[in-house]
């Protein structure tokens, strides 16, 4: 049984190693291994904002964490605090689409229901604070599954790591 809890701040070293891990277990068919590296250095990290408006979630099965995902009222549409320099202001749930962020599943663990489970609790949270649309920006290999969720292709954004490597996003939409 998978059961879902909001992140602490307790989560976030092992969260991190399991960020890697996913990244590294389940991206191997959509990216290259520098891609891959990158996105871990760059961009792929947990968003310490989201854990701080609740909005994060750890998915577990037998006290591991075999999953994380959040929803975020706020502007940014993807990436950990490695990724962010400015402040990420508020959205308005009366015109913005909430954000879905930062999933990722243990490689061991993967198409077991635990992304579908998260994002569900998400998208029920995210409702409950008035939002009636989501977007978020998916890797690759994460595209399959939010496409089985509803969400749908809006714009591919090739995003310029610092060390030059390209890494491409997908935004997405749902309604």
């Amino acid at each position: 049984m998978i059961t879902t809890r909001l992140a602490t701040f307790d989560d976030v070293a092992e969260l991190q190693q399991l960020i890697a891990l996913s990244v590294r277990g389940l991206s191997t068919d959509y990216y290259t291994p520098n891609q891959i590296e990158s996105a871990i250095k760059y961009i792929f990290g947990i968003d310490s904002q989201l854990i701080t408006d609740g909005t994060y979630y750890v998915a577990e099965k037998e006290n591991v964490k075999v999953g994380c995902g959040g929803w975020s009222k706020r502007n940014t549409l993807f990436g950990g605090d490695q990724h962010k320099d400015i402040e990420d202001p508020l959205l308005d749930p009366a015109k913005d689409a909430a954000r879905i962020r930062a999933f990722f599943v243990h490689p061991d663990y993967a198409r077991q229901g635990i992304g579908r489970k998260i994002i569900n609790v998400c998208e029920d949270a995210a409702k409950a604070n008035g939002f009636t649309s989501f977007e978020l920006g998916a890797t690759l290999p994460g595209v399959p599954l939010y496409e089985v969720m509803g969400y749908v292709a809006v714009e591919r954004i090739d995003v310029t790591l610092p060390n030059k490597e390209l890494l491409g996003i997908v935004k997405m939409r749902k309604k």
